[in-house]
């Protein structure tokens, strides 16, 4: 069964930094595209980052954020840097599924429970 748990969360200043984790199990990791989705109080579901061999960014956190993956750990991780208010959400880890990877908007069929992050002063 597929589980993906993620960890790293919590309340931060502003210009902190925070690092999230996504322990996943249940499939052959290394063959998964695996992003961050996150949703910020009141509004709808953002794309933030994805990660196959390369990973990629949202224009938003692009500079400050980095995502990387330990396939021997199959975890990934969301290294936040110099966050802003507009950070606050809770961030998912999702499993994208195959066919839609190379899409403009790819799908995701398994997702995490979600770890909160606030940015605060």
């Amino acid at each position: 069964q597929v589980q993906l748990v993620e960890s790293g969360g919590g309340l931060v200043q502003p210009g902190g930094s925070l690092r999230l984790s996504c322990a996943a199990s249940g499939f052959t990791f290394s063959e998964y595209v695996l992003a961050w989705v996150r949703q910020a109080p009141g509004k709808g579901l953002e794309w933030v980052s994805s990660i196959y061999r390369d990973g990629t960014l949202a224009d938003s956190v692009k500079g400050r954020f980095t995502i990387s993956r330990d396939n021997a750990k199959n975890i990934i991780y969301l290294q936040m840097k110099t966050l802003k208010y507009e950070d606050t959400a809770v961030y998912f880890c999702t499993k994208v599924i195959t066919e839609s990877r190379s899409s403009l908007m790819p799908f995701y069929d398994y997702w995490g429970q979600g770890t909160q992050v606030t940015v605060s002063s």
